[in-house]
């Protein structure tokens, strides 16, 4: 049965996850076993409880209990659900934003680099992506067009972060995903040459003098190819283009010279992934 609570009081500290806690104290960095993350909306709430993830409590509109959130409720069963009409959930930083019900869960412990990579052909890698809702857009196109991991490197935004489960629409619990480490050092040596070890080629997105266009016969030919995408100003760094096989563009016009990486990772993973 249902374990519904009326809000009454804002400063009761078990609202503190949804109202007063930061993204940095709810990813508990020094103590990964104690970390939350926020997710919203019924589906993106299924996709997470599918992924087998821990809901801590939720909290939703009165009307939400017997609407769409109903079946939400069935299966978290008895954990706390906190609830009040919409005019007095509003007073809680965030909640207007969000589409009706947030549920509070554990974060689960990462998977292995190993365990990413077992049976990918096409991976995605993230290098210092640290916008949260670029991070959700790109996961999204993974997703939906075919990637089978992303791996991150350790100045990434998290996926995690409540605005990028949002904007992924809640595929940051369908598509496997770990970081590269756990320290900036660790990327592009020794990273690179562990993807390298699992038999993938690598493909830089980047604009070069070496550059081949994204349509370039020998990427769809390769048969493990992991396309490496750079941080929103900087793009990638020198070193890790000089360690990858290929550099690729995507060819423009009128005088664009670039995408937004979460636009180009859209358009990479439909010419490198979808056909595999």
């Amino acid at each position: 049965m249902a374990n519904i609570i009326e809000i009454t009081d804002f400063s009761a500290p078990e609202l503190d996850i949804y109202a007063r806690l930061t993204e940095g104290q709810l990813l508990s960095r020094h103590e990964p076993e104690k970390g939350l993350f926020i997710a919203e909306s019924p589906k993106v709430v299924e996709r997470a409880l599918d992924a087998g993830c821990q809901p801590v409590s939720l909290l939703l509109e009165r009307r939400h209990i017997a609407g769409e959130a109903r079946s939400v409720i069935a299966r978290c069963k008895d954990v706390p659900v906190y609830t009040a009409d919409f005019d007095v959930l509003t007073k809680l930083t965030g909640f207007a934003l969000t589409r009706g019900v947030l549920c509070a869960m554990r974060r689960p412990p990462l998977p292995t680099v190993e365990e990413v990579l077992k049976n990918a052909r096409r991976i995605a890698i993230l290098e210092n992506i640290m916008n949260p809702t670029n991070v959700g857009a790109i996961f999204r196109s993974a997703a939906a067009l075919n990637v089978d991991a992303v791996l991150l490197t350790p100045d990434c935004s998290n996926p995690l972060y409540r605005r990028a489960i949002r904007v992924s629409m809640g595929t940051v619990f369908q598509i496997p995903w770990t970081f590269l480490g756990n320290e900036s050092s660790q990327w592009p040596v020794p990273g690179i040459s562990l993807i390298k070890n699992f038999g993938f080629r690598t493909a830089a997105m980047a604009l070069t003098d070496k550059s081949v266009p994204i349509h370039d016969p020998c990427l769809l030919a390769e048969e493990k190819l992991a396309i490496i995408l750079g941080s929103e100003g900087d793009g990638l760094s020198a070193s890790t283009l000089a360690d990858c096989d290929y550099t690729v563009r995507i060819p423009m016009s009128h005088g664009v010279d670039s995408l937004n990486v979460a636009a180009a990772s859209a358009v990479a993973f439909w010419q490198l992934c979808s056909l595999h």
